[in-house]
């Protein structure tokens, strides 16, 4: 692949975006991303970090649009994108976005599709689209109101500021913060630590959470219930049991 890199340290899978100088998203990085993704669902990767320098992604590259506007095209989709991000998403493992220097529009709709967003300390993050007559098209309309709420995620996209590092930790759209050198090491030391638990109940209870956010509570207990039973025929409940009964520390094996 040209602009994405996958790594596979130990159990962990590191997807790092490449396309300098900013990371700026087009079609043909939106599919790399999707195949990386793709790649990283083998079992044997166990959690995954996306990451990329000096900027994690400053947004689409707008010269993209430029060329459709002159080509005279009246619609345009960021659904490879969006796909990307679903894939991502849906990755049974936990998943980690280490976030360098901007995140901006298809790059903080990238960084949502991760279980958890580690920042940077002088790291910036929005949806801007508003500012050039658009809106985010691959998810921020959606995903930004789960993290942060819908009236916080309003003011956001309607105004295309940017959100610092401390302000992001403070309405949840990040989960940690940390030192721009420290960043790689923090998130790779979470990520092997995560590695080690039980990934088939991981991937249930994502499952279930995706599966059954904003429906009915009845709805979403019978995803529940099929999500906590897929875990229970697992290796690692066995010996999660076991474990607890000897009094000793549970050694997962992801199965």
């Amino acid at each position: 692949m040209e602009f994405v890199r996958v790594d596979i340290d130990d159990a962990v899978g590191v997807v790092t975006l490449d396309r300098p100088p900013v990371n700026a998203l087009n079609e043909e990085f939106a599919l790399e991303l999707k195949t990386a993704f793709l790649e990283c669902a083998d079992p044997e990767v166990r959690a995954v970090v996306v990451t990329g320098e000096p900027h994690f992604a400053a947004g689409a590259d707008i010269k993209g649009f430029q060329a459709s506007f002159d080509a005279g095209v009246e619609e345009r989709s960021a659904w490879t994108l969006q796909e990307a991000i679903t894939a991502l998403e849906n990755l049974e493992k936990p998943t980690i976005a280490a976030v360098h220097g901007y995140a901006l529009g298809g790059g903080l709709e990238l960084a949502m599709g991760a279980d958890y967003r580690y920042l940077a300390a002088d790291a910036r993050v929005g949806q801007p689209e508003i500012l050039l007559g658009l809106i985010p098209g691959a998810g921020g309309t959606q995903r930004l109101a789960r993290l942060v709420g819908y009236q916080q995620a309003k003011e956001m996209v309607l105004s295309g500021r940017q959100v610092d590092a401390d302000e992001a930790l403070e309405i949840g759209l990040a989960d940690k913060v940390f030192l721009s050198a420290e960043l790689e090491t923090a998130t790779m030391e979470s990520a092997r630590e995560w590695a080690t638990k039980p990934t088939v109940a991981i991937a249930a209870a994502k499952r279930a959470l995706n599966k059954g956010f904003g429906t009915p509570v009845g709805e979403g207990l019978l995803i529940e219930r099929d999500a906590f039973n897929q875990s229970f025929q697992t290796e690692d409940a066995r010996e999660g049991v076991a474990a607890f009964i000897a009094k000793r520390e549970a050694e997962f094996n992801g199965r």
